[in-house]
């Protein structure tokens, strides 16, 4: 392990900060598929909702409300993220994960 903590404890951590902690345990953690699933979902799905969500939000008024609703979005990922990770799931996410699943394997090998 990258921390050498439990790997559920550092799969939840990939959420922590959203996609800049999945971005540090990718690049720490060389070994354990599991935290580095976690830590390519978490890099894809925040940096992905964050990029968008900026975008939408310059749209007066229906780019605000979808941005709002962006945001709800993000917090529930992130707590069911780091709430399955800690559990030992290997939950994915709904078209990030199968993003995160493609690619966790190859990222810095």
């Amino acid at each position: 392990m990258a921390l050498g903590l439990d790997r559920n404890i550092e799969g939840a951590l990939c959420y922590l900060l959203f996609w800049i902690s999945g971005l540090i345990f990718l690049l720490l953690e060389k070994e354990d598929d599991f935290v580095r699933f976690h830590a390519m979902q978490s890099f894809i799905t925040f940096l992905s909702l964050s990029i968008i969500n900026i975008i939408i939000s310059k749209i007066p008024i229906i780019g605000w409300i979808i941005s709002a609703l962006i945001n709800i979005a993000i917090i529930i990922l992130w707590i069911v993220g780091m709430f399955k990770a800690y559990n030992g799931e290997k939950y994915k996410f709904p078209i990030f994960g199968d993003l995160a699943e493609k690619y966790y394997r190859e990222f810095l090998r």
